[in-house]
Order: structure tokens, then C-alpha cells, then sequence
């Protein structure tokens, strides 16, 4: 049931391999990247909990020496405290530019252990064992790193593509159900974007994958990879295509800034409510038929997870605030916001002409729902 989506990107090109068991194959996986048999670990503590040892004494059958560091679990995580705990850490484990460092997690752990390595020594390689389905599809491929400011997500970081990704789909059975679906909101992203067909398969599929039917799961992560590949060979520093990816994060961003990164709002689930509310305004300026954002929620519905502001727990900003929040997205240029809108499912477009009062009058009505 393994499968290998390909990333290629000339020198840096590397391969993507998907499918149930491929932790306990870690080791000999690993082996042939490495210049010595040394590796170091930083993973979180849930992860850690469940699948550290598993993973280590993998690389001890292959005769790889490890060292491993756990960090919080959590979005907060991901900004300069840990960040500067986990750069000291590689260095007390003097590794070097030939090294390799491995992250261990979910996204969070992904974006932060890949920038660690970007820095690190100017530049040192990593492998990444996503053990989220978000970060299996999503964070773990194309080379995007970073940690969260005050100011916003993701603002501080650097492109640094890793060596090899392991996406052992068995993990994702360790999964709360909320973690899990939260991860599904990138899944059903890249069906939205460039595949309705992907969608469409995903509306009979997605509560049998849901339910822990596997090969749904590789087959589910294997399409989203897939895609994630082609457009990041297209455009690798996002300068233009590769913005489809962020479909529902100009949304989402705003949101996750303004719950704090707290258990309020998974990233995940952001997506999700982003993805429905790009659908509703690209339906409000006219570029998609009234029942496609219909569609979307209706399929968010049926898979129980968030998919409206009103699924927030706790108080949200005005419309006007979180408008406010939307200006410090990555995405701005020239000071104007750039939306990934629809003509309809599977078929997404960027573009920075889309008028504030639609967009507030979106939010603002998404607002009053939640005192219904």
C-alpha cells in the first residue's frame, strides 16, 4: 500500500513516501541521506508519548546514534521562545552542515524544526515524519518554515526544501477525532482548488476515511501531496501559483490571530471556516454559482467538523477588526490583500480586486450568526 510522489526540484528534489508502517522503516530509510550515523530529533511531548521510542529504536537497528528533544504540543509553540530553546539544542548536539535533523510532528513542529534548519550553521538538511494528516498533505512538503509573530502567522521564516518526508499513515490512528478533522480541512482544500473531481470522490469517500478506512487515507494524502508537488515545482517561492495553496488562510490567519493560537481554533479547522467563507464571497461578487458555498458546508457538515464563525467557542472581534488582522497576512502586496477566489469547485484564481465592503459585509454577516 506504499506509494512515492516525487518533488522534483533540480538539486533539491526528493521524494515523498506515503503509506501505513514506513516508522518502524525509518531507520534504513534514513540511512542513505546521512554522512554519519547521528541524527537529532525534535519532536513534541504527545508525539513524543506515543511514537519516540518507535522511531529511535528504528534508527538503532540501522546503527544510527540518536538524541531527541520534545517542546510543548501547541500552536504557541511556534514562536521565538521555542525557537531559540530548539537552535541552542542542535548546537549543544554539536550538529554539523552535513548532519541531518528530523522533525517529528505536526505542522507546528514541521515549520519550526525546518526554519531551526535553515538557520542552523547556514543551512543544514532535515527530514520530516509528519504525524498529522494536516501536516502529512500540507506543511511537511514544499519547504515552507516559520514561526508566528505578535503581528501575524507564519511572518518570520525561510524556503528550505527537506531531504525526504515519511508519512506513515498508520500514525493518524493515534489521532483525536478533532485532530483529524481539523487536518481534513487541507484535504478538502485541494479539491476546492484545482480538482473537482478530488472533491466530488471526497464526498463519498471522506466519512469512510474518517472512520480509519486506509486506503481512503493513502489514497487521500497521495492526491493532496500530488497536487502540493506540481504547484510548488511551478513556483517554488510563491510568486505566483503556489498563493492557490493559501485558499481559505487569509480567512484563517485572521481568525487564528485573533483566538491567540489557542484550542478555540485548530488550524485545520481555520481552513475550513476560510475555505466556506472564500466560497461565499466569491459567490457575493458573482465568479461562482449560490450553491457552491452550499456545497462546501454541506460536506463540512456531514465530515462534524467547524465550518462558520459561530463554531468558535468565546467572543470574536469585530468585522472591522478582523478585517485589520486580514492586512497582515503574507499575502498582502503593495498593501493590498490578495483573496484565492473560485469560478467554482476545483477551479481557484488569486487576485488583489476585491472590493473591503464586500469582504467586511461577508464577515459581518458570518458575525451576526453567531447570536442567532
Amino acid at each position: 500500500m506504499l506509494e512515492t510522489v516525487h518533488v522534483p526540484l533540480d538539486s533539491r528534489a526528493y521524494n515523498v513516501e506515503i503509506g501505513p508502517g514506513l516508522l518502524e522503516q525509518a531507520g534504513r530509510r534514513i540511512a542513505p541521506f546521512l554522512a554519519r550515523p547521528k541524527v537529532s530529533i525534535v519532536t513534541d511531548e504527545t508525539v513524543g508519548a506515543l511514537h519516540l521510542a518507535t522511531l529511535q529504536d528504528s534508527l538503532r537497528r540501522a546503527g544510527i546514534e540518536s538524541t531527541a528533544l520534545s517542546l510543548p504540543a501547541g500552536e504557541a509553540t511556534k514562536g521565538w521562545p521555542e525557537f531559540s530553546r530548539t537552535v541552542d539544542w542542535l548546537l549543544e548536539q554539536k550538529v554539523e552542515r552535513r548532519d541531518l535533523v528530523i522533525a517529528f510532528g505536526g505542522g507546528v513542529i514541521g515549520d519550526l524544526v525546518g526554519f531551526a534548519a535553515a538557520v542552523l550553521r547556514r543551512g543544514v538538511g532535515f527530514i520530516q515524519i509528519p504525524t498529522s494528516l494536516l501536516a502529512q498533505v500540507d506543511s511537511s512538503v514544499g519547504g515552507k518554515t516559520g514561526i508566528n509573530s505578535v503581528h501575524g502567522k507564519n511572518l518570520i521564516g525561510a524556503f528550505h526544501q527537506p531531504r525526504l518526508v515519511l508519512a506513515d499513515t498508520a500514525i493518524l490512528g493515534t489521532l483525536t477525532e478533532r485532530d483529524f478533522l481539523a487536518g481534513y480541512g487541507e484535504v478538502m482544500k485541494y479539491g476546492l482548488l484545482g480538482d473537482a473531481a478530488f472533491f466530488e470522490w471526497l464526498e463519498t469517500m471522506g466519512p469512510k476515511l474518517a472512520a480509519g478506512d486506509m486506503a481512503a487515507r493513502v489514497s487521500a494524502v497521495r492526491r493532496s501531496v500530488e497536487m502540493k508537488a506540481e504547484i510548488v515545482v511551478r513556483d517554488e517561492t510563491e510568486q505566483g501559483d503556489r498563493a492557490l495553496l493559501n485558499l481559505g488562510h487569509t480567512f484563517c490567519h485572521a481568525l487564528e490571530t485573533a483566538t491567540g493560537y489557542s484550542d478555540r481554533l485548530l488550524h485545520g479547522e481555520g481552513v475550513a471556516i476560510g475555505c466556506a467563507l472564500a466560497f461565499e464571497l466569491s459567490a457575493r461578487l458573482g465568479l461562482c454559482a449560490q450553491e457552491d458555498p452550499s456545497r462546501v458546508r454541506a460536506h463540512l457538515a456531514e465530515m462534524g467538523t467547524k465550518r462558520d464563525l459561530r463554531d468558535i467557542p468565546g467572543d470574536l472581534p469585530s468585522a472591522d477588526d478582523l478585517l485589520t488582522l486580514m492586512g497582515q497576512d503574507k499575502k498582502v502586496l503593495d498593501g493590498q490583500l490578495r483573496f484565492i477566489l473560485a469560478r467554482g469547485i476545483g477551479d481557484a484564481f488569486v487576485t488583489s480586486d476585491v472590493p473591503r465592503d464586500t469582504v467586511r459585509a461577508v464577515l459581518q454577516d458570518a458575525l451576526d450568526q453567531c447570536g442567532a
